[in-house]
């Protein structure tokens, strides 16, 4: 128990928000404990989790029930939710490293995003957080381990699928409204490459990466929708006038 107990599994981050995920036979509460306490490390922001259930004979785990708090200068509660993070583990790494997951498939994601009048956007602020973050939380986990500690394992992940991710954009702030789209799958792959990365920075560059995936649609929409905000502008001082040309005539 204690060799399993000290294999980090994966760690993992998805809306808007942090997860880290630690494999051990009855390590559910504790895994819990550790995706809340590290994810508000790397996001500054409150993460809760409903429950975790490991299957490590079985190379399978569940994380049910997931949300990442937004900043206190912006109206949504969350910025991120996941119904529920399913993986895939490589049994036969388990003793090498890094340590393999085949697949984590990310189901149920809800990314609220939300700009202010000045532009600001939570999304853009969760990602340059974390960034900022990443390296931290892993020093800060090798800090409070002994001399005598195991160093960390690393870990490498081959997919990573966040499924239909709903996608609610607010630019009510920007003279628009509230937009809602479902995006098509996003797959990210081979993340930690060969070599792997440390446990305690995998999770965040997963959620990086898929955050920015979001923000890059998320940019799209807002372009859009204000074009079109500004081209319905242009046809309604268009009919104004054409309507006032008449009248006089």
């Amino acid at each position: 128990m204690k060799f399993l107990a000290s294999i980090v599994v994966v760690i993992l981050l998805a809306c808007g928000g942090a997860l880290w995920f630690l494999a051990g036979g009855s390590l559910n509460e504790f895994v819990k404990g550790q995706i809340e306490t590290v994810g508000k490390q790397i996001t500054e922001q409150k993460v809760a989790v409903n429950s975790v259930d490991i299957k490590l004979t079985q190379g399978a785990g569940s994380i049910i029930g997931i949300s990442l708090a937004n900043g206190s200068e912006y109206n949504y509660p969350h910025a991120f939710t996941l119904g529920e993070v399913t993986l895939d583990i490589n049994v036969e790494s388990l003793t090498q490293e890094p340590i393999i997951i085949d697949a984590i498939i990310i189901k149920d994601p809800k990314a609220f995003v939300e700009f202010t009048a000045s532009g600001a956007s939570n999304m853009k602020d969760l990602i340059d957080t974390i960034q900022k973050n990443i390296p931290n939380a892993g020093q800060k986990n090798a800090d409070t381990e002994s001399a005598s500690t195991k160093a960390e394992p690393k870990l490498s992940v081959s997919k990573v699928v966040l499924a239909g991710t709903a996608l609610t954009v607010d630019l009510s702030a920007l003279g628009n409204k509230e937009h809602s789209a479902t995006l098509p799958d996003i797959i990210l792959n081979d993340i930690g490459g060969k070599d792997g990365l440390p446990a305690s920075e995998l999770g965040g560059v997963i959620v990086k990466e898929a955050l920015s995936a979001i923000w890059k649609e998320t940019k799209n929409t807002q372009k859009e929708q204000l074009k079109k905000q500004a081209t319905d502008k242009l046809k309604d001082k268009a009919k104004k006038k054409l309507s006032e040309l008449f009248n006089k005539s």
